[in-house]
């Protein structure tokens, strides 16, 4: 794959005489994978060069995908610039963290509202889609991508990028977890280790590094990393190459080569990782051996039973702390409890489910004690704890399931600490519901003998003719049994059989004509299940159910997209008359 930087100033842009090398425009970072796929990584002012140069490489329409970290101003605002969101027929996805409140549209066309800006978004003339993310995997045709929380006063993602053999980090907009993690020299724990984990054996870190550690004091809390812990970081778990990035509106390009240098002097064993500073213009071809799995990211979502309103617990005694925590969850979807000392009561089954527990660190009774006491709880193990304050210094390093907020933090940085580990814990995946007369489906379906026989040849024309008249990559004749789901014929993949409660098709059986689901990452019951966030990453699915003489539904006929796409009435019809093709099939066989 192809890097290519075109903004890699933070906070604003610079330009001017001292800024010519390293650049004046805010982040804007080009990855092209061999095979043509083109991603965009935030969309400052220098997307408005990059704009340009598509539109030079030539008149056929342009595919392409932008990942948004956050949507602070200054990695977004190049949105309004970039030429080819204007010119018919080309078609832009985009990708940002999912939020609570406003659409991902509506957040990133605030910028050009009548009073900011003088034209709206309804002057693109490009197809622009919206797709939100969070924390996990998911896959661009030949680009595999996962997705991490940083630290910063808004909801922000690092992305890590995994095609043509190659790993790409982009980690923009992040403080260390620690406060005393900034000077880049003691050893990580807690979360800035979880954090370092993310980057691991990467070809490349794009890493924020606005400040140094020297001027870190007068910065906590604006949400930006040192260039000392960027660099502690990647040596850390073995990265090849950094590039810092996100360089503060006051850095000349002297200063950064500085910066670089003093960096390089500091690396011990001498070479052991090497370091630049993003610059404008800066290519960097990358081609390796690694091979992208998503097995361990879709195997954390097994837990996943749906999701209800969380709860997030208080326990403080002072009540300033009581009234800035309501302040930073008076927006979020969850429900503020509070108790003076210790953990309320376990919650009745019928309640909202403890989503994150805030403990003030300044707290009499022992806020680490406390702590433990809860983890205690198997029903709490792994329960998010945030801890408000306080000297202890145990807090730093108490459990992957925790962080310390230190003093003194803004109450958007609290909001945006809680807004992430909520959206860690808040899966969207619901598993179908079991059938009334489930007993009596079952025996119809096993009285078939279709469970287990492997693929059926019969079937295959259905699947291929689906395939086709819908113009999908996949299309399969599901049989849905008491536990699993069985394919007994498949277009597009070898897959024989998937466990039920991951079934798309088992929420389909429930409908009385074709169900759709124009896009599974947008909707309540399939947005983290394992087959949308890894293979064969499910967008679009229609399935019609096949339902024999008898009244039973035992499976569907349906088709499958990787990218969302909407299905007309007519398209509907025609899925389920080759279903009712298929059901004349299957009731010759139970005949």
């Amino acid at each position: 794959m192809q890097v290519r930087f075109w903004g890699t100033r933070g906070s604003m842009a610079k330009p001017g005489p001292d800024t010519i090398r390293y650049g004046g425009n805010t982040s804007c970072v080009q990855v092209t994978s061999d095979a043509g796929t083109l991603l965009v990584i935030d969309c400052g002012t220098g997307a408005h060069g990059l704009g340009q140069m598509l539109m030079k490489e030539g008149p056929k329409p342009t595919r392409g995908h932008v990942l948004i970290s956050h949507t602070h101003w200054d990695h977004i605002q190049g949105i309004p610039f970039f030429t080819p969101f204007f010119i018919p027929g080309n078609k832009w996805d985009f990708y940002a963290p999912k939020g609570f409140g406003e659409s991902l549209r509506e957040t990133l066309a605030g910028q050009m509202e009548y009073t900011y800006f003088p034209i709206t978004p309804e002057a693109f003339g490009a197809e622009l889609n919206y797709n939100n993310l969070s924390e996990g995997v998911f896959r661009i045709d030949d680009v595999v991508i996962r997705t991490r929380y940083l630290n910063h006063p808004a909801l922000t993602i690092a992305f890590r990028i995994e095609v043509d053999g190659a790993v790409v980090v982009y980690a923009c907009d992040h403080e260390p977890h620690s406060h005393e993690a900034a000077d880049g020299v003691g050893a990580l724990d807690g979360q800035d280790l979880a954090h370092a984990e993310f980057l691991r054996d990467a070809d490349l870190v794009i890493h924020d590094a606005q400040y140094l550690a020297s001027e870190y004091a007068g910065k906590v809390g604006w949400g930006h990393s040192t260039v000392e812990y960027s660099l502690q970081v990647c040596q850390t778990v073995g990265v090849k190459q950094l590039a810092i990035t996100h360089h503060d509106p006051l850095r000349t390009d002297d200063a950064i080569d500085a910066v670089v240098a003093k960096m390089r002097e500091s690396i011990t064993p001498a070479g052991a990782i090497e370091v630049f500073g993003a610059a404008e213009g800066m290519i960097l071809d990358y081609r390796g051996t690694k091979t992208a799995s998503t097995e361990a990211d879709t195997a954390t979502m097994d837990q996943a039973v749906g999701s209800r309103e969380a709860v997030v617990l208080l326990i403080t005694q002072n009540e300033a702390l009581r009234e800035k925590m309501r302040l930073a969850v008076s927006d979020e979807p969850v429900t503020m409890k509070t108790s003076e000392s210790a953990i309320i009561a376990a919650l009745r089954d019928d309640q909202p489910t403890t989503g994150m527990i805030l403990i003030d660190g300044a707290i009499e009774s022992g806020a680490l004690a406390m702590a433990k006491s809860i983890r205690a709880r198997p029903d709490m193990a792994t329960t998010p704890i945030l801890f408000l304050g306080g000297a202890d210094a145990g807090f730093g390093n108490f459990g992957e399931h925790s962080e310390w907020l230190r003093t003194p933090f803004s109450v958007e940085y609290a909001r945006s600490r809680i807004r992430t580990w909520t959206m860690r814990s808040a899966f969207r995946w619901l598993s179908a519901s079991i059938p009334e007369n489930e007993t009596e489906r079952l025996q119809a379906l096993r009285a078939l003998n279709l469970v287990e026989a492997g693929g059926d040849e019969r079937f295959d024309r259905y699947t291929r003719i689906a395939a086709a008249l819908f113009n999908v990559p996949y299309a399969l004749v599901s049989i849905v049994d008491d536990d699993r789901q069985w394919f007994k014929s498949t277009y597009g993949t070898e897959i024989t059989q998937t466990p039920r409660d991951v079934s798309f098709c088992a929420h389909a059986i429930h409908h009385a004509d074709v169900m759709v689901v124009n896009d599974a990452l947008r909707d309540s019951r399939f947005g983290d299940n394992p087959t949308v966030v890894g293979p064969p990453n499910v967008r679009f699915y229609a399935g019609t159910p096949l339902v024999l003489p008898s009244g039973f539904a035992i499976g569907t006929l349906c088709i499958l997209d990787d990218r969302p796409r909407e299905f007309s009435e007519t398209d509907r019809a025609r899925l389920a008359d080759l279903g009712g093709l298929l059901e004349q099939e299957l009731a010759r066989v139970a005949a």
